[in-house]
């Protein structure tokens, strides 16, 4: 494993805790009964969504870590991917968290954004480390 990804490894790992703790959070709201705790079903399901794409996201960042190890790129388009697929969870779940409407039958704030952002973000870096493992060596 190369230094640079066992940096970007151990980032993301040190990330995990947070996403626990998001799913601790989302356990609690879940589990309490109906009128006290003051979250909506639109925020109660922006919270699963965020909390679900951290968790895959994460995973699927440290996975290509260990993967952009053999890519077949320059060495600042790796590091763009490096950085790209790690933040992509960052961007796509605070999106969602950030995003999720302050009341019921409010509109989501512009948080949301991030989103698309994150989804762009992790598209061209997926992208990256697809095409990074089928070009052929340098001659």
């Amino acid at each position: 494993m190369s230094d640079a990804a066992r940096l970007m490894i151990g980032l993301a790992f040190i990330s995990l805790p947070t996403i626990a703790f998001g799913g601790y959070f989302l356990l609690s709201i879940l589990t309490r009964q109906a009128g006290r705790e003051n979250i909506s079903e639109a925020q109660k399901s922006y919270f699963r969504a965020g909390h679900a794409h951290a968790g895959v996201l994460v995973i699927l960042s440290i996975i290509a870590q260990l993967v952009l190890d053999s890519a077949r790129l320059p060495d600042a388009v790796v590091w763009a991917a490096r950085i790209g697929i790690f933040a992509a969870p960052l961007l796509i779940s605070g999106g969602f968290f950030g995003g999720a409407p302050r009341a019921a039958g409010a509109k989501p704030t512009a948080l949301i954004r991030l989103i698309p952002a994150g989804a762009v973000v992790l598209s061209i870096s997926t992208i990256a480390v697809g095409l990074g493992l089928l070009l052929p060596p340098a001659a």
